[in-house]
Formats: structure tokens, C-alpha cells, sequence
């Protein structure tokens, strides 16, 4: 990006620029954020494709295979900014753990917060000179005021919602500083002094996965850049990731793609060509 940061509307001018000049998959060096309050885009990324709920939030992490096509009737906002910019978000910490990480709306006050926060942040935008220090100010309590919803939105009762979320974070922690080993459910419990069964239970309280579904996708997360940004050969990137047999890192990876390793580093090459 030529400036640390931007913000436009998702409506009419959106879609006629998307008519006119369809995106193709692409990489981004830069994070965004895209916030829904009506129409159901299309959204792709890294190689899912989604048909989106309004209203929602998606936070798309610097190096993501993204590409989004509002369709007529979406209406929103996008916002996107340099790591540096702002750094430490809880939801760019989960993109590293999940493939897509989205807040559902519904519980937030679209047109009492979401709305006067963008405004503020256009309209300073729109200054010239831009203070940065002000918008950074806007987007760090927009950030805040997403992440307090999302531990409103978890299904566990009040008293227990911090204790959980601690206890999770602490786990994805703990993964990725291990996650390259080939250790199972039981090895992240007993680091956690907890048993499977407990951790199961929370990690799916607050994610709906569980923690054999976590370790799997941090693995593949991080073999789909290893495919995409370096040269190593499909061996070299199972065995790093803790895949003793290149057959079975073949068939783990082939049943959450649709694709085996090699044909996903071609398919994807090609597109962001």
C-alpha cells in the first residue's frame, strides 16, 4: 500500500468497479478488514469459498490467497492497514489457527457504533494532512469493541467466559510453539494440566472446533505458505510439519483442500499469476 492505511465504502461505485474490472485471487501485504451490512458477496480465501451472511465482520491476515466480489445489493465498508500500523489484534493471532476468522453482527449496534467509527475514520482519512495517530486511535477501539463482543457472543455462561478464553488462548500458545511436532490431542492436555476432554470442551466453546481439528489446521495453514512461498518439495514441507510418511501428509492435506499438495502449489501459482 502507498499510505498505512485506508478506508471506502462497499456500495454502487463497488460494484459498477467490480463489473468493470472483475478481482482475481490475489496475495495481500497488508491486512483488511471487510464489514457486511447487507447483500451476500462472494468471498474466497485461501482456496474456500464462501457465500457471506450480512451482517458480518472478515478479518483477511497479511498473506492471504483472498479475493472478494461484492455483488449488487452489498453494502459495507472495507478497511485495510499495515501490520505495523496497528499490531497485536486477538483476531490476527486466530488467523494463524483458522481458516476464515469472521464475527456475526448481529449483536453489535451496527448503526450506534460500526457506522460513527467508519465515518470518523473516512472523514479523517479524507483530511489532508491525514493524522494517523487519530485514526489509529478509531481502529484500536474498533478492535476493542469487536473482540469484547466476540466473548459476548460465546455460548458459555458469564462467570466462566474469561477463565475460558484464557485457557484457550493459552493453549494456541502452547501450539505454536509445538504445532510442528507430532503430538496428538493428550500432549497439549498434559501441557496444560487439564484433561483431552476438558480442552475439547472449551476449545469448542469458543471456536467450534475441536483440538485435533485446531492442530490440523494450524498445520495446513502453515503448509499452504510453505507451498506458496518457498521451493520446498512436498516431502520436505510434511516432514517439517511433523508428517512422518509424504502419503499421509498427501491425504490429510487432499481431505481438507479437495487437492493434493502438488496439484493446490500449481492451481494456486496459476491464479495469482
Amino acid at each position: 500500500m502507498d499510505t498505512p492505511f485506508k478506508i471506502f465504502k462497499i456500495n454502487e461505485n463497488t460494484w459498477q468497479e467490480v463489473k468493470d474490472n472483475p478481482p482475481e485471487p490475489h496475495r495481500h501485504n497488508h491486512e483488511e478488514i471487510l464489514i457486511i451490512t447487507a447483500g451476500n458477496p462472494d468471498h474466497f480465501i485461501d482456496f474456500h469459498r464462501e457465500i457471506l451472511e450480512p451482517p458480518v465482520i472478515v478479518y483477511v491476515a497479511q498473506g492471504k490467497v483472498h479475493q472478494f466480489t461484492p455483488k449488487e445489493g452489498t453494502y459495507g465498508w472495507a478497511i485495510r492497514y499495515e501490520t505495523e500500523f496497528l499490531s497485536g489484534s486477538i483476531f490476527h493471532y486466530y488467523s494463524y489457527f483458522l481458516d476464515s476468522v469472521k464475527l456475526n453482527m448481529k449483536g453489535i449496534c451496527i448503526n450506534e457504533f460500526i457506522e460513527p467509527v467508519c465515518n470518523m475514520m473516512l472523514k479523517e482519512y479524507e483530511n489532508f494532512p491525514v493524522d494517523y495517530d487519530v485514526i489509529k486511535h478509531l481502529l484500536g477501539a474498533f478492535f476493542s469493541k469487536l473482540e469484547s463482543e466476540n466473548k459476548k457472543n460465546l455460548l458459555i455462561d458469564e462467570g466462566s467466559k474469561k477463565a475460558q478464553l484464557m485457557t484457550f488462548n493459552s493453549f494456541l500458545k502452547i501450539l505454536e510453539n509445538n504445532y510442528r511436532r507430532n503430538e496428538g490431542v493428550e500432549y497439549y492436555a498434559e501441557k496444560m494440566n487439564m484433561s483431552a476432554r476438558n480442552l475439547n470442551v472449551i476449545c469448542r466453546a469458543v471456536v467450534q472446533k475441536s483440538v485435533s481439528e485446531l492442530i490440523e489446521n494450524r498445520k495446513l495453514i502453515e503448509a499452504r505458505q510453505l507451498l506458496l512461498n518457498t521451493d520446498k518439495t512436498v516431502s520436505e514441507i510434511g516432514y517439517e510439519l511433523g508428517y512422518s510418511e509424504k502419503s499421509y501428509f498427501t491425504r490429510v492435506f487432499h481431505k481438507k483442500t479437495g487437492l493434493t499438495p502438488s496439484a493446490f502449489r500449481q492451481e494456486m501459482i496459476k491464479k495469482l499469476i
